[in-house]
């Protein structure tokens, strides 16, 4: 192969595979010499490729972990899974796939050969996916094109359906998707209103980029930075929260539920596993925190979401939903007794007739 470029990509694809190459087996697949093997390897420690070569008999090269994600070459195969996997998290809004996955599945759509692309949309569409909860479905392309267009600081035009089913375009300047557990939301400075506003994407409909760039505006949130992704997204989780709480109780479309929780675990292993959308808990005790916010999800919901926080907590309001998780309480318990005694304790709590009726 005496095409440099379509042989360092070959080098590139079979090293990637886990196991160790000898020198000479990558010789004769490439039709080469050894030395031009080892000229290659080279090549690609140059262009940050960490590829390891073992001496000996049995010796070759093998391509192993670095200090920096150097570029992936797929197969065919690898991509359509890849692509199928992301559309398929990101389209439900999952818990866990966040805005990464999101940048992910767009910078590979991108590239994708159409005949990939169509492979794609076949496997996607002849799935039906089983949703929990009222989180509402949304498109994957488009999440990509918001995604792509807040990377790309590039302006969007959208149509929106608000809460009450007021239908209008929006043009935007996008700031980040934030990811809420059960919805994603875009935030963005809306130019016709002249304001920030935050959208539920799952209302949003036929996104298309403008082409217009735009410089990033400060995002208004008190003690945020402008520099870098991370604290980007941190601000962007903080406006939303924020807003969710300005919301006005009007405009709700369920009734508001304001929680009191007590957790034994400090500040920072909690927020890591609520929703971000539910706030900050603030420090309690030695190795407690409080939570003290407000949202309108489900009172099963948030009971769940509670107890998968993974450590004691104490509800001290609102009083239905401790009411709600003494009556789970109950029933978690009896699922875990024997099935005798299971139906027992089942009659046991159920209203008993009155003897004088009837």
């Amino acid at each position: 192969m005496s095409d440099t470029p379509a042989r360092l990509l070959k080098l590139l694809s079979l090293l990637q595979t886990p196991r160790e190459w000898p020198g000479g087996e990558l010789a004769e697949r490439l039709d080469v010499s050894p030395r031009t093997i080892r000229r290659d390897v080279d090549r690609l420690r140059d262009l940050g490729y960490p590829v390891e070569a073992s001496r000996g008999s049995v010796g070759g090269y093998r391509l192993v972990a670095g200090a920096a994600m150097p570029p992936l070459l797929l197969d065919d195969e690898e991509a359509v899974a890849i692509a199928v996997g992301l559309r398929a998290g990101a389209g439900h809004a999952i818990e866990g796939v966040d805005e990464a996955s999101v940048r992910a599945l767009a910078k590979l759509e991108q590239v994708l050969p159409s005949r990939l692309r169509h492979r794609v949309s076949v496997l996607q569409n002849a799935t039906v996916p089983l949703t929990r909860g009222d989180g509402a479905t949304i498109a994957p392309r488009t999440l990509t094109t918001l995604a792509s267009a807040a990377t790309g600081r590039e302006r969007l035009r959208f149509a929106y359906r608000s809460g009450d089913g007021t239908r209008t375009k929006r043009q935007v300047e996008p700031y980040r998707l934030v990811s809420a557990g059960q919805r994603w939301y875009l935030v963005a400075y809306d130019l016709g209103r002249e304001d920030w506003r935050t959208f539920r994407v799952d209302r949003v409909g036929e996104p298309y980029a403008t082409g217009a760039r735009f410089a990033p505006r400060p995002l208004p949130v008190e003690g945020t930075g402008s520099d870098g992704s991370d604290a980007e997204s941190g601000d962007a989780a903080r406006y939303l929260s924020l807003s969710m709480r300005r919301m006005k109780p009007e405009r709700r479309m369920k009734p508001e539920l304001c929680l009191d929780v007590w957790f034994g675990a400090p500040a920072e292993f909690v927020a890591a596993r609520l929703p971000a959308h539910l706030g900050a808990p603030e420090p309690d005790g030695e190795d407690g925190c409080r939570l003290r916010t407000s949202c309108t999800d489900s009172l099963e919901w948030v009971a769940l979401r509670l107890a998968l926080v993974d450590c004691e907590f104490s509800v001290q309001g609102p009083p239905q939903l401790v009411e709600y998780l003494e009556s789970l309480g109950a029933r978690l318990t009896r699922a875990a007794l024997p099935s005798s005694r299971r139906r027992d304790s089942a009659d046991k709590d159920r209203p008993q007739a009155d003897p004088e009726q009837g």
